[in-house]
């Protein structure tokens, strides 16, 4: 009897297995299922061996409960790994769930910039007891990375990264490659130093796999090396991957010694922190680092009120050149009626130059010396776009309105006259922000849109005054 039921759980378990063999069917109904029958085991095998992200992914989906213990389950490399897929809070609840030993042997297992970037976002009482648990080593770089300003390429940089040097054989590189590579964030490319550190050249691993064993490292090195300050804006970094095409570039203090790497990964995420900061300010709201579904309502008011104040006291002047106009309008009613499509019109086409030129001077094609040329362009553009828009206008007051033709004519004057102004101001604005050392994506719409509207009840009001004689 005992022998038919052992006979019947290996059948069981044998089912088990042949379910789990196919890992793209594995999810988070699988990894429950396991968990629910305490079949750790095999549980750790099956996901060892999935992709880190998509781990982290089956985890946002988990209870609290289920997160720890599959990080207790997971190898320590492993779970580091997967640690560093997980949203900024998810992080943060595991690291207060697990005891201070497994989160110390978590923190130790992170490349340090990822660890440097979760130390700064825990509370102060959190960080203390953690780096506590962590190694010498964990917390030097740790501390390391955090003396540097903040967006610069020293706080965004990593320290783990495959150094040679210059009398070494290739064998020998080889041989260190093996040793303590496995620590590195890459070793496709090694960086070669002399004795006080200074970079002195770079070799690719493939170069070494295919050169001779006893030629010696200095000889097949390349020399010319570029690399990225560690004061660099980490935007100014982007723009340097973008020109050389690399996947990691070395960081240097300012006697060029090797102090850290930046790889693609750390500028794909500095090019969405940097793609969201500039859309927030473009619609006039103060940047945050939450995501939209994390935001409290009371932080989303926060980080709109601001703005919306300024430009709600900042309107107020249009209000102004309305009731400074009154006598005329009571002359000419019928041309309040064309106010917020001149408003309208004009704030768009300033939008509209603001954006494009924004987007020139983050990706470095514009600059301010380019002033003359980019207004120049953009009065030519605004004249065909004026003109058509005055066209189409005019024949439609004429068909459909029953408006005089002169009332016609001060209309379209001031809808030609208002997109030239708006092309104006969109364009030039962010290029003196950027002179004056603001972020011109604070001079995007919402902010042109407010001084181009007072500018174009102007225009239309001494348009009028001169048509119409009011």
């Amino acid at each position: 009897m005992e022998e038919k039921k052992k006979e019947e759980t290996t059948i069981e378990e044998t089912k088990d297995d042949q379910a789990y063999d196919d890992y793209t069917d594995f999810g988070v109904e699988e990894i429950r299922e396991l968990l629910g029958k305490g079949q750790y085991t095999r549980l750790r095998q099956i996901i060892t061996e999935l992709n880190d992200a998509d781990i982290a992914d089956y985890l946002e989906e988990m209870e609290e409960e289920e997160v720890i213990k599959i990080f207790r389950i997971l190898p320590k490399d492993k779970a580091a790994d997967v640690f560093s897929y997980l949203e900024i809070d998810q992080q943060q609840s595991v690291i207060t769930s697990l005891s201070d030993k497994d989160a110390g042997r978590i923190i130790d297992n992170m490349m340090s910039d990822d660890a440097k970037e979760l130390m700064e976002e825990m509370p102060a009482n959190v960080v203390k007891r953690l780096i506590a648990n962590t190694s010498a080593d964990t917390r030097k770089a740790i501390n390391h990375l955090m003396r540097y300003p903040e967006d610069s390429a020293g706080s965004v940089m990593t320290v783990e990264y495959m150094d040679l040097k210059e009398h070494q054989t290739v064998a020998e590189a080889i041989e260190r490659i093996r040793k303590v590579g496995v620590d590195s964030e890459t070793i496709n490319i090694c960086y070669v130093l002399d004795n006080k550190r200074t970079l002195v050249g770079t070799v690719a691993l493939r170069y070494l796999l295919l050169s001779d064993p006893e030629a010696v490292i200095g000889d097949i090195m390349h020399r010319s090396v570029v690399s990225i300050h560690t004061l660099m804006d980490q935007e100014e970094v982007a723009r340097q991957f973008k020109k050389y095409e690399f996947t990691a570039m070395p960081v240097v203090d300012n006697e060029d010694r090797l102090v850290g790497i930046i790889t693609v990964d750390d500028v794909v995420d500095i090019l969405e922190e940097e793609t969201t900061e500039d859309i927030e300010k473009m619609a006039a709201v103060m940047p945050s680092d939450k995501p939209y579904l994390k935001m409290t309502v009371f932080d989303a008011y926060k980080k709109r009120i601001p703005w919306l104040l300024l430009l709600m006291i900042s309107a107020t002047f249009t209000g102004s050149i309305i009731t400074s106009f009154e006598h005329e309008l009571s002359r000419y009613v019928v041309l309040t009626a064309f106010i917020p499509m001149l408003m309208d019109t004009g704030g768009n086409a300033g939008g509209q130059a603001s954006a494009i030129i924004i987007r020139g001077i983050s990706l470095d094609e514009i600059a301010f010396g380019d002033w003359g040329r980019v207004v120049w362009k953009e009065i030519r553009t605004a004249l065909l776009c004026g003109l058509t828009l005055s066209v189409c206008n005019f024949a439609r007051l004429m068909i459909f309105d029953d408006v005089s033709v002169r009332v016609a004519l001060v209309v379209c004057m001031t809808l030609l006259m208002a997109v030239i102004v708006a092309k104006i101001v969109g364009s030039t604005l962010p290029m003196i922000a950027k002179k004056i050392g603001l972020d011109p994506a604070v001079m995007a719409s919402p902010f042109i849109t407010t001084i181009v509207d007072a500018i174009s009840l102007l225009i239309y009001f001494r348009v009028a005054e001169l048509v119409l004689n009011i």
